[in-house]
């Protein structure tokens, strides 16, 4: 599936930080930022795969996105990160708050250290991101923050209580944020995708039936790509949304 094909002027020269970018979903976002001539960084704990993704994104578009391995659970390396980066693309006016893992585990197994492991990597950073960020988009009179969440926790899913815990807490988190920031003009809004599916998703936990049994569910009778959350961030980015804040936008092909 090709990225979206609309222009968002704009976009250009805007400088977006994503989180998680070095592939799946995220690796899509760093490449459909660039193509809108935004000046792009991500954060990821796989130094590798964003290695990878530098090199062939400069290769392919001549513009190389900023690329900083953290480990997003701790925090002062994170507040760190986001210094770098400022440092290296100016004050941030976009943040797409990406990483996230989504591990399966029962009731009966979750332990303390497990429940805290999962809401650090899937809830926590996300407030502290924003935290980080904010100061540079009040400095810009403007910004955009968008949570990515998911329809996992309206699923009823039994194999997934942390993290759908976590990914029901974005959605709160993101309207509290933005009743506080919409006053000096950041906007913060979430997105909630569907069965997206990626190499890391098909390798891990989708079978050729489950693939099939979303698609079922949807009212789109396909697979969702990363590709697919593309066009709904690069809108929610842009003045295009200027009067859009504290909303949740399912991406999930119409299962809701």
């Amino acid at each position: 599936m090709a990225m979206p094909s609309a222009r968002f002027p704009d976009l250009k020269d805007r400088a977006v930080l994503i989180t998680g970018g070095s592939s799946g979903i995220g690796a899509s976002l760093v490449e459909g930022f660039l193509g809108q001539g935004a000046r792009v960084a991500f954060l990821d704990i796989d130094r590798k795969a964003g290695d990878t993704l530098v090199e062939r994104l400069t290769e392919e578009t001549g513009h190389a996105p900023v690329f900083v391995d953290v480990d997003l659970r701790n925090i002062e390396a994170m507040r760190r990160a986001v210094e770098q980066v400022a440092d290296a693309i100016g004050p941030i006016g976009v943040l797409v708050n990406n990483a996230a893992r989504d591990d399966r585990n029962l009731l009966e197994e979750v332990t303390p250290e497990a429940w805290d492991e999962s809401q650090a990597v899937n809830l926590r950073p996300h407030f502290f991101m924003a935290q980080a960020v904010a100061p540079y988009m009040r400095t810009l009179g403007q910004g955009s923050i968008i949570n990515f969440s998911s329809i996992a926790f309206m699923l009823n899913m039994g194999d997934l209580p942390v993290y759908a815990t976590a990914k029901a807490g974005i959605v709160g988190l993101t309207k509290s944020l933005a009743g506080h920031l919409g006053p000096v003009n950041i906007r913060v809004n979430a997105v909630l995708p569907g069965m997206v599916v990626t190499e890391r998703q098909k390798e891990l936990w989708l079978t050729e039936d489950s693939i099939n049994a979303m698609i079922e569910k949807q009212c789109l009778k396909r697979t969702l790509l990363p590709e697919d959350m593309v066009g709904p961030c690069l809108y929610l980015a842009s003045d295009c949304s200027a009067g859009v804040t504290a909303q949740t936008m399912i991406v999930d092909g119409g299962v809701f």
